[in-house]
Formats: structure tokens, C-alpha cells, sequence
């Protein structure tokens, strides 16, 4: 198996270089005149023989699998099967682990990102992700918001404005801190710093969505609000969602997934997976006999 290193570990952190979106945009537009013979539109995301690991342990093998624009994909599966670190490798956080390694393809929209000239701060840019713990910076709300954008060295007011209030009425806070957006982002409720935590990626203006169990702190009223945020995203977004809630991958994913032991083990529309099973590994799973 190939391994790889990360060129571009340095530049992790964000800074005035990175690439602007309207420039990787026509560099991905480039890469699809040039690829186009191999690449069907429906596999806006693809994973092409991809294998990934850590100092010698691997942790997904041979993935074939493609993820479509505008949806909600869901991927479940014990802990430990290598659900989030298929979302980490989307946006190549991974590259920040000392002797990971991997082999295979990731294309979005035809483009291999996993190319050693990719641009991985443009990369990070386009595909935002979620964590399972809303961390605020100890900041005010409307500077948590316009972080990224200062980051990438957006320094324009109105722009900043602009992108603070889009991106807080995309996750339905607008509202309610419109009147105190400089005050401190820890006076917000649980529910309310996760949905701000969605608000600060959207704000840089990705194209992906990828969340890491956003709902596992959540109480049941803040779990439906950020279940209504992602129904509504998907509209504009492509996400992808690792959930150990199987009702909450039932009510709100388009397609699910089922890991097991770093494999792709069955990929079917939600219905299909909980329905209609083809695997019996998948439905001792979502019946509950294990997991």
C-alpha cells in the first residue's frame, strides 16, 4: 500500500494565502473538462478503492462508495468501524496525524482531492465539518461567526456582515441573537452553540456538510432543531452525518450507509437499510442484537 505524507501540514492552521473560492471553483471546473470521460455527475462525492490507516493499522479498506449532491447521507455502524475517519478523510483533517497513510481515490465532482498538489486549505474551505461537541471560540457571537472568513482574510465589514447574518438565519439563531451579537458566545444555550457552531462553517461558503454526531449532547428539544437545520441544509448542501442514533438516521437521512470493521458492509436508500436489509450483519444491527 502507498504511503503519503503531509505537504501541507504547515499550512493547517488557515492564513492570507489560501486559495479564494471563486479561483478553486474554476480550478475544479478545469479538473471536470479534463476528467469528464470518468466522472457521472451522480457521484458528487466518490471513494475509489480507498484504503486509510495509522502506523500500520488499518482503518477502512478497499471503500467503494459515492455519496450524491444535495442529500443527507447517513453513516452508522459500531464504534470503532471507522465512520469518522471516513469524514476526516474527506477534507484530509487526517493529514494532521503523524504516519497516517492510505491508498485509492477521493474525487469531488471528478477531482481527486487526495492529490499531493491539492490546495488543502481550499479543500477545508469547500468542506466544512461539525463536531460532536459545540466548542465556541471565547469570543462574541458575531466574531465566532466571522472567524473563517477572517482566517482566509476577508477584512470587509459589509462583507463580514453580510456572511454573519446569512449564515445565522440559515441555522434559525438570527432571531434570537440578532440584538446581542457581541455578546460572549458562552452565554448561548447548549442547542444554540451547536447550531452556532453550523453557522461559523457555513459562513465560508462550502459546498459539503460533514457532521460528527452533531446531536449526541443535545437534549431532545435541540436534537429536533438541529434534525429540522439539516432537512433544510440539504437544499443547498451535500451532507454527510455519522449518528449511533439509528432513529435519528432513519428520520432524516436520504441514504444510509452501514459500516462494520472498517468495511463498507451495505449502502441502500434509509427505507431500504432499516426496511430491507440485503446483509445479515445490517439487520442484526439495526434490529439491535449488537452495536
Amino acid at each position: 500500500m502507498a504511503s503519503k505524507q503531509d505537504t501541507n501540514e504547515a499550512e493547517s492552521s488557515g492564513g492570507t494565502d489560501a486559495m479564494p473560492t471563486t479561483l478553486l471553483r474554476a480550478e475544479i471546473a478545469t479538473s471536470e473538462e479534463r476528467e469528464a470521460p470518468s466522472w457521472n455527475p451522480e457521484y458528487y462525492i466518490r471513494f475509489k478503492q480507498f484504503s486509510f490507516g495509522f502506523n500500520q493499522r488499518r482503518v477502512l479498506s478497499d471503500l467503494n462508495i459515492h455519496f450524491p449532491r444535495n442529500s443527507v447521507t447517513a453513516l452508522i455502524g459500531p464504534s470503532g468501524c471507522g465512520k469518522s475517519t471516513l469524514l476526516r478523510c474527506i477534507n484530509r483533517m487526517n493529514d494532521l496525524t503523524h504516519g497516517f497513510y492510505f491508498a485509492g481515490d477521493i474525487e469531488i465532482a471528478g477531482r481527486n482531492v487526495m492529490h499531493e498538489e491539492q490546495n488543502v486549505i481550499a479543500l477545508r474551505r469547500r468542506v466544512g465539518i461539525v463536531f460532536q461537541e459545540s466548542h465556541p471560540f471565547a469570543k462574541s457571537i458575531y466574531d465566532n461567526v466571522a472567524y473563517g472568513l477572517r482566517i482566509v482574510g476577508v477584512r470587509d465589514k459589509r462583507v463580514l456582515d453580510d456572511a454573519v447574518e446569512k449564515s445565522l438565519k440559515r441555522t434559525a439563531l438570527w432571531d434570537d441573537v440578532k440584538r446581542r451579537l457581541h455578546e460572549s458566545a458562552m452565554t448561548l444555550s447548549v442547542g444554540e452553540r451547536q447550531r452556532l457552531c453550523i453557522a461559523r462553517t457555513l459562513a465560508t461558503d462550502p459546498e459539503i456538510l460533514l457532521m460528527d454526531e452533531p446531536c449526541s449532547a443535545l437534549d431532545p428539544v435541540a436534537t429536533t432543531r438541529v434534525e429540522e437545520l439539516i432537512n433544510s441544509l440539504k437544499q443547498r448542501y451535500t451532507i454527510i452525518i455519522v449518528t449511533h442514533n439509528l432513529q435519528q438516521a432513519a428520520r432524516i437521512s436520504d441514504r444510509t450507509a452501514f459500516f462494520y470493521d472498517g468495511g463498507l458492509v451495505e449502502y441502500q436508500s434509509t427505507e431500504d437499510i432499516f426496511m430491507n436489509p440485503q446483509d445479515p450483519r445490517t439487520e442484526s444491527y439495526v434490529s439491535g442484537r449488537f452495536g
